[in-house]
């Protein structure tokens, strides 16, 4: 083994590799005294492979054909056809026929009380002036998610599987300089899901106090649970809006591991609804994928037929988004996904799809809920500002003025829910 393989010896990406993958690995540096950089490039590679189930690097370099390997410039070809054969898988929609993601084993979490006087709320994790954001207020009433979405940057910035509760929530939530005159939309669901942890530690029933004595809050709740029993149990003040994050059968199966099904998140929506809640939901990633056209589709039809558009506030519609920290540990997880089998373009300091890949994704999705146009509040979450005209045939000027509608829209579909206003 090469020196230059040996300083790989402790990288993360490398030792997830295969045994197959590491022996043909240094076989290759010992035929062509791979660069160091190159070595990073074949790790690289050889890692998405396996992570994306789409075979060995053995798959992508090709050396039959080169009658005496050795020389500089065909060492330059394979390797550079490799990279185009890498590259060629992320930029078509991934296929996940055959794909069988391995069951998560998770280990039960630990519950932990948080004593000290730490913030909770903060500002929403991605929010930038590049894109249209609403400025979201979070609340970071749990912290870290037993759920396992492997396109998830919570998981990246919490480990060893403690759920952390506020010790005192309830009077650290009366605490909060909340400017009485203005109108504020805070939600729950960036450090944890909201609802799946029930009202453990007392954390709804705390949650719904803030609500009942801060009436110009708009308090999201946003889950991918079915866990309603305690919720329902609660009185749920008019101000609380429930949202679901849906997806498609196919990446709840393979991305979505330890959620609830998209039928069990329908009825559990459907209950809340029922109880004459205000219900949302969030399309947030939609996935690029062969049939997502069709899935999506179907899945926008039949929420479509289970609601009315007098019972459902929002809609909003995003895809995946990831900062560069966040793919490092992503590429680290020990799991088949096929999450970052995508073409990544640099979007305001983040990596996501190309503008025209996410143009079809999100006017597809609009045109299957034309039944609740102009009936619903729809917006794009944390996305170019050129892409709302396209989309929806409006757009704003700035995040404050998207802040302000959204915020009075919400306030107003909600008191008619509730009864309180024609």
């Amino acid at each position: 083994m090469s020196h230059k393989l040996t300083q790989f010896l402790k990288d993360g990406e490398y030792l997830l590799l295969s045994d197959f993958n590491r022996t043909f690995l240094k076989n290759l540096d010992d035929k062509w005294r791979l660069s160091h950089q190159e070595i990073r490039i074949l790790i690289r590679i050889a890692r998405d492979l396996e992570t994306w189930d789409e075979g060995a690097l053995s798959d992508l370099w090709q050396e039959d054909h080169i009658p005496e390997p050795g020389k500089k410039q065909d060492k330059e070809k394979l390797f550079r056809q490799t990279r185009e054969n890498w590259e060629k898988l992320k930029n078509i929609p991934k296929d996940y026929r055959g794909f069988q993601p391995e069951k998560i084993q998770r280990p039960a979490p630990g519950f932990q009380a948080l004593t000290d006087e730490r913030k909770i709320l903060g500002e929403c994790p991605v929010a930038s002036v590049k894109t249209r954001c609403c400025n979201l207020k979070t609340l970071d009433a749990v912290i870290n998610c037993g759920f396992d979405c492997s396109y998830c940057s919570i998981q990246s910035f919490y480990h060893d599987h403690r759920i952390l509760f506020h010790s005192g929530l309830k009077d650290k939530l009366r605490n909060l300089k909340l400017d009485p005159d203005k109108n504020w939309h805070i939600g729950t669901g960036q450090s944890s899901d909201s609802l799946m942890w029930g009202n453990r530690e007392g954390v709804l029933a705390d949650l719904m106090n803030f609500a009942s004595e801060n009436p110009h809050v708009v308090l999201e709740l946003k889950t991918k649970s079915d866990n309603m029993k305690d919720f329902l149990e609660l009185p749920v003040p008019p101000n609380v809006l429930a949202t679901w994050s849906l997806n498609t059968k196919t990446i709840i199966n393979a991305e979505e591991r330890l959620t609830a099904s998209l039928e069990k998140r329908l009825e559990a929506a459907r209950k809340a609804a029922d109880r004459k809640i205000p219900v949302g939901f969030h399309f947030h990633p939609m996935v690029w994928y062969e049939g997502w056209e069709a899935e999506y589709t179907q899945l926008i039809e039949k929420l479509t037929r289970m609601f009315t558009p007098d019972e459902v506030v929002t809609v909003s519609l995003g895809t995946l988004t990831f900062i560069k920290p966040v793919l490092k540990e992503l590429r680290k997880r020990p799991i088949r996904s096929k999450i970052l089998q995508m073409p990544m373009e640099e979007a305001a300091g983040k990596w996501s799809y190309p503008l025209p890949v996410k143009e079809e994704l999100f006017r597809t999705a609009y045109r299957a809920f034309s039944p609740w146009h102009g009936k619903v509040f729809f917006y794009l979450c944390m996305e170019d500002p050129s892409l709302w005209q396209p989309v929806f045939g409006r757009a704003y000027g700035d995040n404050e003025e998207f802040e302000e509608d959204m915020i009075y829209t919400y306030q107003r579909k909600m008191r008619k829910i509730a009864g309180k206003e024609e």
